[in-house]
């Protein structure tokens, strides 16, 4: 009889992690209103919590542990350096509520960090509000959204989003109101400028385009575009997210980009993944520095000593965040550009658009290549070649895990079929690209010779190949006793 592993049923009773002394005052029972009875706590050693946590981290894939070529999410290793000075008490114990006075250190860096996000950019001005790249697409709609406003351009209720945009795009112009018109890609994996001859006029209010785009692609024909979409009077958003790829080499201000967010989470290197917190600053042009969410941060120097203050800009689209930004996101994004320096921020980029060449070159004779051209920080692969073997891109995804590799983002950009979108960032060696190639390679061999070990991976890992349809139809969203679980299971079975 096989021995089953104690995973979450370590309760028992009377067990305790530690021991408090009686209470020298009398015990005041809480309110009704907040009192719950019955509640079925664990009762367990410390130990047992500590054994618990660290199985449960083991399970999971993390940059720490091997390469993470999340297509378009920048999974880059983030230098322990920031966490350490993240967690200063000066820092990490602070409030948002506090009088200004007793937090300069904070609003100083707050203040240089838009400093330094603006001179890298070129933008005149930058806000750290936003929590995520997505909030900060937001932001930036809702500053165009208000510019045309005041300019009496009621007219201007069309957004235009190229189809090799960031998927987020399309979502975030319709909910600031807008009309959503899709540009497609030309053969180079450009946007296709006769078609935005065609659509750009009186009613476009601005056009969101992710460059590099979603494809790895640098758009050829990005200055064109933009002034296309100046002359007939509207505003060009550029999605940050792949900013990672023109650190130091490309200031998107200098292209004429009137608006875009940063990604700190991805191309500043703090913490991305699990739901957050992320942190998605936006930068503008001079005179749509007064319609930036409020309150914002200023340099006063009225006495020859510095202090820092907030203030409310003119026209400001309101508060966007509850606070002031995800301040602990801001530390670990100033550390890392105080580290690197314009050097080192320009070698980012550099090393990023390096190792994703070293994969496409190494990767394009046994994966289709559907734009053949030098890529910037990602590739992007088909496996339409392994699907003619009855093996699709997720068999492929599936079959990484057991090289101890997650795989890329799949099936995003949706105008390639079968994608594959690798990101390989700069922080990898040489070694581990290889290493990677080589696994590829293995898959690609496997897909023609022998597709059921394909089909059937993962086959090394803890939990082999789940049912996703029934998991996305009848999510688990809570831990259940065995018993308990199992008959759920059953009735969700019995019911499809």
């Amino acid at each position: 009889m096989a021995v089953e592993p104690l995973i979450f049923e370590l309760s028992q009773p009377e067990r305790r992690a530690v021991g408090f002394p009686e209470p020298d005052v009398p015990e005041t029972p809480l309110p009704a209103g907040l009192r719950r009875d019955g509640l079925d706590w664990p009762e367990v050693g410390e130990l047992d919590v500590i054994r618990h946590y660290t199985r449960l981290s083991q399970k999971n894939h993390a940059i720490d542990i091997n390469i993470y070529p999340l297509g378009s999410c920048t999974m880059k290793y983030n230098p322990k350096i920031n966490e350490a000075v993240a967690r200063y008490p000066g820092f990490a114990e602070i409030h948002p509520y506090q009088d200004p006075s007793t937090v300069q250190g904070a609003l100083e860096l707050m203040c240089e960090l838009q400093a330094m996000l603006a001179e890298i950019s070129g933008f005149a001005d930058v806000t750290l509000q936003p929590a995520a790249g997505a909030h900060g697409e937001l932001t930036g709609v809702l500053i165009i959204r208000a510019y045309h406003r005041d300019q009496g351009a009621t007219g201007r209720t069309k957004i235009l989003v190229p189809d090799s945009a960031h998927g987020t795009n399309p979502a975030t112009a319709t909910m600031a109101g807008f009309d959503v018109v899709t540009i497609p890609s030309d053969r180079r994996g450009n946007v296709d400028l006769e078609k935005l001859r065609a659509l750009v006029g009186s009613d476009t209010a601005g056009l969101m385009i992710t460059n590099p785009n979603t494809l790895g692609l640098w758009d050829e024909h990005i200055e064109e575009i933009v002034d296309l979409v100046h002359a007939a009077g509207g505003l060009v958003y550029n999605d940050g997210a792949n900013f990672n790829a023109i650190l130091g080499v490309a200031r998107p201000a200098d292209l004429g980009i009137d608006v875009m967010h940063f990604n700190l989470h991805k191309t500043f290197s703090t913490p991305h993944g699990g739901g957050g917190p992320g942190s998605g600053p936006v930068g503008v042009r001079a005179d749509l520095a007064e319609y930036l969410p409020g309150p914002r941060i200023r340099e006063v120097n009225e006495t020859g000593i510095s202090r820092y203050e907030w203030f409310q800009p003119a026209r400001s689209i309101g508060r966007v965040h509850s606070f002031h930004g995800n301040f602990g996101m801001h530390v670990r994004a100033y550390c890392y550009i105080r580290m690197h320096g314009a050097a080192g921020l320009r070698q980012v980029s550099e090393d990023a658009v390096l190792n994703a060449n070293y994969l496409r070159v190494g990767l394009q004779e046994r994966y289709d290549l559907p734009y053949d051209r030098t890529c910037m920080h990602e590739v992007v692969f088909s496996g339409n070649r392994q699907k003619a073997n009855g093996v699709r891109t997720l068999d492929i995804a599936k079959r990484l895990l057991d090289f101890g590799v997650h795989p890329p983002t799949v099936y995003f950009p949706l105008i390639v079929p079968e994608a594959m979108m690798i990101e390989p960032t700069e922080t990898e060696s040489k070694e581990t690209l290889d290493y990677f190639i080589a696994a590829m390679r293995e898959i690609a061999d496997e897909a023609e010779h022998s597709p059921e070990i394909v089909t059937g991976a993962p086959h090394r890992t803890e939990f082999k190949r789940l049912d996703e349809v029934s998991a996305n139809r009848h999510p688990n969203l809570r831990w259940l006793p065995p018993v308990e679980a199992s008959s759920r299971a059953k009735e969700a079975a019995a019911a499809d």
